[in-house]
């Protein structure tokens, strides 16, 4: 086994609710609920689940920019990546230690289109990274702005080029070039399929493989469609209400879920034969709790269709399951 490089330990992250004449905080959104997990050196961890679960909130914890965007926001629990001088907690590193940090740590944005600055060419754009971490060059700058066009299936010429003048994909393909810039050891990629069209998003998944099977690069990859994540991910962590409810081999995950919602989110999969066999899919009834009004005890029970009256007493703790994945249910 690889040695760890990234390690969540108990994350917990709340969004301050204001209100009143005065805009005084009197609420809390707990987005993410006592999340622990690690990624080893090269491989990739799928984040799954349904808009609203907490996935890109740990995403930005990863990459901490969570206090410099949401005033008041509340962060416990500790965040490690395993450097060669030992590990760091990246939860509340000052701006000053952070920095030296983030050519280390990347991330790619969900949306291609609003991720990239409008007034700066495409070259500036993935070559801003190397002014503030090398001492490269402006000649060996634009050595490598065009080396990684060329990485990611666009051409060197087109780095005097605007956002607005590429497609949805080709944007998503500056997004990862710039990401890649200053070889980083992590890339968290913030649900970066997406807003793309089918046929581009494979594109955009068969490159984010090539690159890690070519650079060595390990992924938190965040998304909310499961055929998606099983197709790129070695394990698969799934994540309910801010709380991670299921996490495995990939395989085990989507082939043999142990957790009712895992089972639902697979059933959901659509499947391209017309005639295949669709009358034990489960449905999910109900609609999703406000995560200011939690239910007590399993968060999903309001849903499961085999909940009982004990999951209202206690949150369930990830227990081992036959196929080798941890879950949070005593009943499977």
């Amino acid at each position: 086994m690889s040695e760890i490089l990234l390690e969540v330990n108990n994350l917990t992250v709340g969004y301050p609710v204001w209100g009143g004449i005065l805009q005084r905080k009197i609420g809390e959104v707990r987005a993410v609920d006592n999340v622990s997990f690690t990624i080893r050196r090269g491989e990739t961890l799928g984040l799954v689940g349904e808009s609203g679960c907490g996935k890109t909130t740990i995403a930005k914890a990863v990459v901490n920019i969570l206090r410099a965007t949401i005033p008041g926001i509340h962060q416990e629990g500790e965040i490690l990546f395993h450097t060669e001088k030992g590990p760091v907690n990246l939860l509340g590193l000052p701006r000053s230690e952070m920095r030296p940090l983030r050519a280390e740590v990347q991330i790619i944005f969900q949306d291609p289109f609003s991720s990239l600055n409008p007034r700066m060419t495409v070259g500036s754009i993935i070559e801003a990274p190397l002014r503030i971490h090398t001492r490269q060059t402006r000649r060996q700058r634009k050595e490598r702005v065009s080396w990684l066009l060329e990485r990611v299936g666009l051409q060197p010429e087109q780095a005097s080029r605007y956002p607005h003048e590429f497609s949805g994909g080709q944007r998503q393909r500056v997004g990862i070039a710039r990401a890649l810039a200053v070889n980083p050891k992590l890339i968290i990629a913030d649900e970066p399929v997406s807003a793309l069209d089918v046929s581009v998003q494979s594109q955009v998944i068969n490159l984010l493989q090539d690159l890690q099977d070519e650079l060595g690069l390990t992924y938190l990859f965040v998304a909310h469609d499961l055929s998606v994540v099983h197709h790129i991910s070695d394990r698969i962590a799934v994540m309910y209400l801010g709380n991670l409810i299921e996490i495995g081999d990939s395989d085990a995950v989507y082939l043999n879920p142990a957790h009712p919602y895992s089972r639902a989110l697979v059933s959901a999969v659509p499947r391209p034969d017309p005639k295949s066999d669709r009358s034990n899919r489960q449905m999910l009834e109900g609609e999703i709790p406000t995560p200011l009004n939690k239910p007590s005890g399993c968060a999903f029970r309001t849903r499961c269709p085999i909940a009982q009256s004990e999951c209202a007493l206690t949150v369930p703790a990830l227990e081992s399951k036959k196929d080798g994945q941890l879950a949070a249910c005593p009943l499977t």
